[in-house]
């Protein structure tokens, strides 16, 4: 069973919202069914229903936090919620005419603008309807003290059908990570447990090795200023961009990397497009990325188990080709490095820390010296899901974006498609849809590389 008391990671999101009234740190997502020919949209009390009769899997979803008590230097906990009532945690809303994506991604940046309310549990799912076509969506918002969304099924996945009579509805998830669904929410970062290192000298020595190039490398050459980095407001903006999967791999294919490098190339491209249309000079040194980095172990309980990897993103090179070279390279080279070790251990460090020093700690952790833009990717379902029936169509990721942070990009694969989800500050990114453009834009550039590498390896051949 999972521990009641809020690790001190776990607590590093609610330090974050205290500490700027503008960070908002929950994670959520978009999910948007199709239509069925035989009934129409679920009703909100059918979808209420529906879920209360799931959420024995998920026991901590009835749980609200309570502070440790008065005096006690301890972290809060997870205590039973005992007015719980699922009303009060899933709604309903309807869009705007004519319900087509710019009506939904208008909603969702209000609905994402919201804190929760720390005095429940701390989730909500909204049934949206008025979509074109006849389409509907769930919007799910989950505080990030309580997912990490790499390894967890959320109150939102529990309705997708076969979900909960795959992991049993009877017992208390013990290991979210066997379920493929797990992965449909978006990502951050976290992990339990304390540093037990006394016993392991020749790994506390590679370890404070790996923290000590870290901390000297964030010293020596921090993140770049940039107009990405600053004051941000509590207004957020959403878009989404829909690729085919099997485009980026042909581009992966044809061009040499992963698919987490064509992702990345596609950021990077956006927020170049971004920087120039601003009439600001890219930084030559690239801008920082911040990768969550799943350090989940099999049988790991409920709970944020995250790292993060550190790419600068060569956005003050023009040329496509080169630039993805320059981030194959990049990518490559942090994966062999000590960085993951030492960001590692710097969470862990973190971990051991009293409250009142952790809360220092945590905001050093998400500081804008660190890192300039949040970036990350999760690998989905591969095959069509429903949720009562009705096909799941499309899943747009939210990452949240912590205080002098004005982006964070959530990228997950789907049934076949690659669905970036954008997140920015309203008031400092009222330009957002030069950065979603300049993503289409710059993956359309590799799948046009791609074509040509392929033309002439057949030419040749």
């Amino acid at each position: 069973m999972p521990t009641n008391r809020l690790t001190a990671l776990d607590g590093t999101f609610l330090e974050l919202e205290d500490a700027d009234p503008c960070a908002h740190m929950h994670i959520g997502a978009i999910l948007v069914f199709g239509p069925r020919t035989d009934r129409s949209t679920p009703s909100l009390q059918e979808i209420r229903q529906h879920l209360d009769n799931r959420l024995d899997a998920l026991p901590r979803y009835r749980q609200r936090l309570a502070h440790p008590g008065p005096g006690s230097v301890g972290w809060e906990r997870w205590v039973p919620d005992q007015h719980f009532d699922v009303a009060r945690h899933v709604h309903e809303a309807t869009l705007r005419a004519p319900g087509g994506w710019e009506e939904l991604f208008e909603w969702a940046g209000d609905y994402f603008s919201a804190r929760l309310e720390r005095s429940l549990p701390l989730w909500q799912i909204t049934a949206v309807d008025g979509l074109a076509d006849g389409h509907w969506a769930l919007v799910t918002k989950t505080h990030h003290c309580l997912v990490d969304g790499v390894g967890s099924v959320d109150a939102a996945a529990l309705l997708l059908d076969g979900v909960a009579e795959a992991l049993g509805v009877t017992a208390p998830l013990e290991d979210p990570s066997a379920s493929p669904v797990g992965r449909l929410a978006p990502v951050l970062h976290r992990v339990q447990g304390a540093l037990h290192l006394a016993a392991r000298p020749r790994d506390l020595a590679r370890r404070a090795e790996a923290l000590g190039e870290l901390l000297i490398r964030d010293e020596l050459l921090p993140a770049p200023p940039s107009s990405l980095n600053g004051t941000i407001g509590a207004r957020r903006a959403v878009r989404g961009i829909v690729v085919d999967l099997d485009e980026v791999r042909r581009i992966k294919d044809a061009l040499g990397g992963t698919v987490n490098d064509v992702v990345l190339a596609g950021a990077c491209a956006g927020l170049r497009a971004l920087l120039l249309a601003r009439d600001e000079e890219p930084p030559g040194q690239g801008l920082r990325a911040m990768i969550p980095m799943n350090v989940r172990r099999p049988g790991e309980q409920l709970g944020n188990h995250i790292s993060s990897l550190f790419v600068d993103l060569p956005v003050a090179e023009g040329d496509a080709r080169t630039r993805y070279e320059q981030i194959c390279e990049a990518s490559a080279a942090v994966k062999g490095s000590t960085q993951p070790l030492g960001t590692d251990t710097l969470l862990r460090l973190a971990g051991t820390a009293p409250p009142v020093v952790h809360r220092l700690l945590a905001q050093t952790l998400f500081a804008k010296r660190l890192f300039n833009v949040t970036v990350t990717n999760v690998a989905g379902p591969p095959v069509p899901l429903t949720a009562l029936g009705f096909p799941l169509t499309t899943v747009w990721p939210l990452v949240p974006i912590a205080a002098d942070h004005a982006v964070g990009l959530a990228i997950v694969s789907y049934a076949g498609s690659l669905m970036f989800g954008v997140c920015a500050d309203r008031d400092s990114v009222p330009d957002v849809d030069i950065l979603a453009a300049g993503i289409a834009d710059g993956l359309i550039a590799l799948q046009r590389l791609a074509t040509s590498e392929t033309r002439g390896a057949l030419s040749a051949g």
